[in-house]
């Protein structure tokens, strides 16, 4: 089994700040495109001894949607055999306009697919992940560890990371090749570096639970648009007879913090006169967490031997189920381009001529899919009669127009125009 060296991290080839999904498998990808690579994975939580719960705050309870499109990049890795037996498909996606008559519903069978994605739980995703790191040979995973400096130089930068944050005597550095970024969407390195942001406060707070309810979800999503913002249902329990989903349910910040304390029974009977009751009489919550939301992107991706990925790059709305998908595309394409540039010269591979490449062949996945989310969430997130009238008239082409639909699902399974191994 991997396990952290500081030997292994001064020969770093390429050093990746982050370790939660998006770090781990940028990792992952990279040990699989270019063996000869040393790469370092700096994490600043532990790892969970035996048995516990992971430290990372991101392999919790919450789930993530896999894409369709995804789930190629995580079958190369090696990892889609383990994923299998905890995933739960999605076999229809259902979209509705509260307060209006219509919606549509797109179903793998007319896209031709088995699923039109997967829903995971975070805390199994990221088990998976930790599992692969921890045993790849050219991976040094570091945890606890704290990145506390990047300073320039002529030909890349000086790491300066620490394991006991704080204690300036345990202070060590590194120059790789290549530093990426993948430390979240607040990223501390990003703003040490000057990197500015683009963001747009959305005045909503996104609540994630667990919720039970009578009838089986038959691998339905639902995506579910109200005057007072968006509300996703996600099936789980690895069988189209489960009775839990997933509940990313936006409100504005004053509702939600009043949704936060109420008892449950209160909860669920507001969730119900918001959802209807396609899935019968929610039963059951799981403990509520909050989350502010907002869309931040940063204005450069990349400098001379540096790159800045997942949600330090694009942070983005939940309820469309992009963001992470968007990453992984995004991680495979650089994996590709970093891996061509060594390949034709070893010495300028992580130069900015090579990195902009990356950029350019990404641009328009990233520009498509991070307009999609924000205009869906923009568009299904008021009352204002315009809106109400373009939304309706977008349900009636999803639902009576075979291309429409196609073009609409396409996007949402994370293939339309995506990069593919």
């Amino acid at each position: 089994m991997n396990s952290p060296s500081l030997k292994a991290a001064q020969e770093t080839s390429i050093a990746i700040v982050g370790g939660g999904m998006v770090g781990a498998t940028l990792a992952l990808l990279l040990a699989n495109a270019e063996p000869r690579w040393q790469i370092t994975l700096f994490e600043r939580y532990a790892l969970p001894l035996e048995n516990e719960p992971a430290k990372q705050p991101s392999f919790d309870e919450r789930s993530t949607a896999l894409s369709f499109g995804s789930t190629t990049i995580l079958n190369a890795l090696g990892i889609w055999d383990t994923l299998e037996s905890l995933i739960t498909p999605i076999d229809t996606v259902h979209v509705s306009d509260a307060g209006h008559i219509g919606g549509t519903r797109l179903q793998a069978k007319a896209q031709q697919v088995p699923a039109l994605g997967y829903v995971i739980e975070n805390r199994h995703l990221g088990q998976t992940l930790m599992q692969q790191v921890m045993h790849c040979d050219n991976i040094n995973f570091i945890a606890p560890a704290c990145v506390t400096q990047l300073t320039p130089k002529p030909n890349g930068f000086y790491l300066s990371w620490s394991q006991d944050e704080g204690d300036s005597n345990s202070l060590h550095s590194l120059e790789p090749d290549l530093v990426i970024v993948a430390d979240g969407a607040h990223s501390p390195l990003r703003k040490q570096l000057g990197i500015d942001t683009a963001q747009h406060d959305y005045d909503q707070t996104g609540i994630i639970a667990n919720v039970g309810f009578t009838q089986p979800h038959k691998g339905v999503a639902y995506e579910r648009f109200t005057p007072k913002g968006p509300l996703a249902l996600l099936p789980l329990g690895q069988s189209p007879n489960g009775k839990t989903s997933a509940l990313v349910w936006t409100r504005p910040k004053i509702d939600a913090e009043s949704l936060l304390k109420c008892s449950e029974a209160q909860f669920l009977d507001q969730l119900q006169a918001d959802f209807g009751w396609r899935l019968g009489r929610f039963t059951r919550v799981s403990p509520r967490h909050a989350y502010p939301l907002s869309l931040i992107l940063a204005k450069e991706q990349v400098r001379q031997h540096l790159v800045v990925v997942g949600n330090a790059a694009h942070f983005l709305h939940p309820v469309a189920g992009q963001g992470f998908n968007l990453a992984l595309r995004d991680c495979a394409r650089l994996a590709a381009v970093l891996a061509e540039g060594w390949k034709n010269n070893p010495i300028t591979f992580a130069k900015l001529n090579n990195l902009q490449r990356y950029v350019d062949q990404q641009h328009t996945d990233q520009l498509t899919t991070i307009g999609f989310s924000h205009n869906l969430v923009k568009l299904f997130s008021s009352d204002h009669l315009v809106y109400a009238g373009l939304r309706q008239l977008g349900l009636l082409a999803l639902d009576t127009t075979a291309t429409g639909q196609s073009a609409f699902a396409r996007q949402a399974m994370g293939v339309g125009g995506a990069f593919s191994l």
